[in-house]
């Protein structure tokens, strides 16, 4: 395994290896987007629409990546995203992601949808963590979750609002990746191609959003989907919101602005942060991609929340491109999903080296010493 894990230099040899790892139709959930799959691509192509402007002759000797960002103290400024039922795409999932996360310094947030409960990994770290929720149709399944997330230490907690209703995932109708799932010939062939995965998830514990398990009476991964998939509320505003936000009463982040208009509403109702995020075109193809709306929202919120950027990031320099516009962190969820598909806790930890390396080369090559120091004066639009 570390032996291809070495032939990896970047995120994009991690997708390839995950690509033969994990078989088909897990791949294609984790790597695809809604419909065409246009803001899939722009999210990350947009970043090339912005140029990073060096100065030289700069003592770049020592590079300082820590922030302060949602309460607590990071070594470096990407959080690692909300990622649901991680053990779809290896054994040791979310316990493996939160691991890495420890272990580098950075603040790691749980799904809803986890394959391992809130307590387990309360239990696994002492390190910054953030706890995913959604408006749900029972207000006391969120209150629910505040309460055991209170008890288990978790810094922060994330709203995300941007799922009225799912997105049309083209991939996954095709591989039968649906609520229940359709799997024909063509898939079982997938699995017979990934023999060591088959072997983890016949040996190892079953898969299912254990979070909410105990409301159903078959705690099976499909039963448990679709009474969460019940929950979603698409008459829900944000007196909603403002509720969890005061049941909390700690940092608290809403996921899914776009526009300066939900920014100031954020701002409003309580938020603490705002994460700049469509989904990583999972929900509205042709939503305007994240990095093209970040000075929107900077200018918009004028400095009374924090903003992190979440999507496309590929490389060190989108991140940098992203902070010197305004952004206090960025968020990455398909690039550690790849490092987890090709090597599990190994894997992502080649991931998390290779992004910190590449941030710290771009804040050296464009003359930058610390994150706190980087603004506009480091960078311009080609437009």
């Amino acid at each position: 395994m570390m032996r291809a894990l070495d032939r990896c230099h970047n995120i994009a040899d991690l997708r390839e290896l995950a690509r033969r790892r994990v078989p088909r139709p897990m791949f294609e959930f984790m790597d695809g987007g809604a419909e065409d799959e246009s803001t899939l691509r722009r999210n990350t192509e947009a970043f090339a629409d912005y140029e990073l402007l060096p100065r030289y002759l700069v003592d770049v000797s020592e590079i300082d990546t820590t922030t302060r960002v949602l309460g607590a103290e990071l070594q470096w400024p990407v959080i690692l995203a909300p990622t649901g039922m991680s053990r779809m795409f290896h054994h040791t999932g979310e316990m493996a992601v939160v691991r890495a996360a420890t272990c580098t310094g950075t603040l790691y947030s749980l799904s809803t949808m986890s394959s391992f409960s809130i307590e387990d990994i309360g239990k696994e770290t002492d390190g910054p963590k953030m706890f995913q929720v959604y408006v749900f149709r029972d207000p006391e399944l969120n209150l629910e979750f505040i309460e055991r997330c209170k008890r288990a230490s978790y810094q922060a907690m994330c709203l995300t609002i941007d799922v009225p209703t799912f997105g049309n995932r083209e991939r996954d109708l095709r591989t039968g990746m649906t609520i229940p799932p359709r799997l024909g010939p063509r898939t079982w062939a997938a699995f017979a191609r990934c023999p060591a995965w088959v072997w983890n998830y016949l040996t190892k514990s079953r898969m299912a959003p254990v979070n909410v398990a105990h409301r159903v009476d078959h705690q099976d991964v499909v039963s448990v989907a679709q009474y969460v998939h019940a929950q979603f509320d698409p008459s829900v505003t944000w007196e909603r919101a403002e509720q969890m936000i005061e049941a909390w009463d700690g940092p608290f982040a809403i996921k899914g602005i776009l526009s300066p208009e939900d920014a100031r509403c954020a701002v409003k109702i309580g938020a603490t942060a705002v994460i700049v995020s469509n989904h990583g075109g999972r929900q509205l193809d042709g939503a305007v991609t994240s990095i093209d709306v970040l000075s929107d929202v900077v200018d918009a919120v004028g400095g009374q929340v924090e903003i992190i950027l979440d999507g496309g990031i590929r490389r060190g320099s989108h991140v940098v491109k992203a902070l010197a516009m305004g952004a206090d962190a960025c968020m990455i969820g398909r690039p550690y999903l790849y490092g987890l598909g090709a090597g599990g806790e190994q894997g992502i930890d080649k991931m998390i080296t290779i992004l910190r390396s590449e941030i710290e080369r771009a804040m050296r090559l464009v003359g930058c010493r610390r994150i706190a120091d980087l603004d506009e004066k480091f960078i311009r639009s080609r437009q």
